[in-house]
């Protein structure tokens, strides 16, 4: 492990951070709801006018709501697929793909649940699985069960019928495209605030929690895990350029204190 702890992290390095991006599940969330530091520490950064944008496998049906509500500026959901903000006091959404290629994947996309259904015993879909439009989700440790080898033929699986295929720390996600939470984040950026990500990637955290997101971690000079990352320590080969001491909310609120204390430096 390579990792620094958070509260070591660079005072000027934090003086020039424009946002945040953060995955959702078990970095903001406890059970699928999020935490109350986190949504306090969503609202303090909005207060100090610094965006918070989710960059998750959720589906496009879960996520809209935190948009709706607030809770998050803006949302890029089904791993790069979907994106959410608000714009004139509603909810806008706008795919990565288009409709003719939603279309002719959403037949294969059953396909492949069936085959997964099918042939892993045990094996069942996320009960979020309603609200997906572009992939989809098998559960191994929201609602459900999974051990390791399972978790890793179902990867096998999707991966055999030229899916894309990423474990989160509940679900397996598989879905047709190039898209990923990278391609997503850099999109988002662009639409929001006509900027490209990569020109300006060390004034933006990326916080998570899990094995899918290790690209993210990769990408970010301020990569952040929450302390629950280390669930993982054994699957992953890169590591956060920092942990947090707390875990979920607690831990996204740590990195918010320091961001926020920066800029009233």
């Amino acid at each position: 492990m390579t990792s620094r702890n958070w509260g070591d992290v660079d005072a000027p390095a934090l003086e020039r951070v424009t946002g945040v991006l953060s995955d959702i599940d078990d970095t903001l969330t406890r059970d699928g709801a999020v935490e109350a530091d986190a949504r306090t520490a969503l609202q303090r950064l909005r207060a100090a006018q610094v965006p918070a944008i989710a960059i998750t496998g959720r589906p496009l049906g879960w996520s809209e709501p935190f948009v709706r509500d607030g809770t998050l500026d803006a949302i890029v959901a089904e791993n790069g697929a979907v994106a959410l903000f608000r714009e004139r006091g509603d909810v806008r959404i706008e795919y990565a793909q288009d409709d003719a290629t939603r279309r002719a994947n959403a037949r294969r996309l059953r396909q492949v649940a069936d085959r997964v259904l099918r042939e892993m015993p045990g094996a069942t879909l996320a009960r979020d699985s309603a609200g997906r439009v572009t992939d989809i989700a098998v559960d191994h440790g929201e609602f459900a069960y999974l051990d390791a080898a399972a978790v890793a033929q179902v990867v096998a699986i999707m991966r055999s019928e030229g899916m894309n295929a990423t474990v989160s720390s509940i679900h397996v996600n598989g879905w047709f495209g190039e898209h990923s939470k990278l391609s997503g984040a850099r999109w988002i950026v662009q639409r929001l605030f006509g900027r490209a990500l990569d020109a300006e990637r060390a004034r933006w955290v990326y916080v998570g929690d899990s094995t899918n997101d290790q690209k993210m971690f990769a990408h970010f000079p301020l990569s952040v895990g929450v302390a629950n990352l280390m669930r993982f320590a054994d699957r992953l080969t890169v590591w956060p350029a920092y942990l947090t001491r707390g875990e979920r909310g607690a831990g996204f609120a740590e990195v918010a204190d320091a961001l926020i204390a920066a800029r009233a430096r």
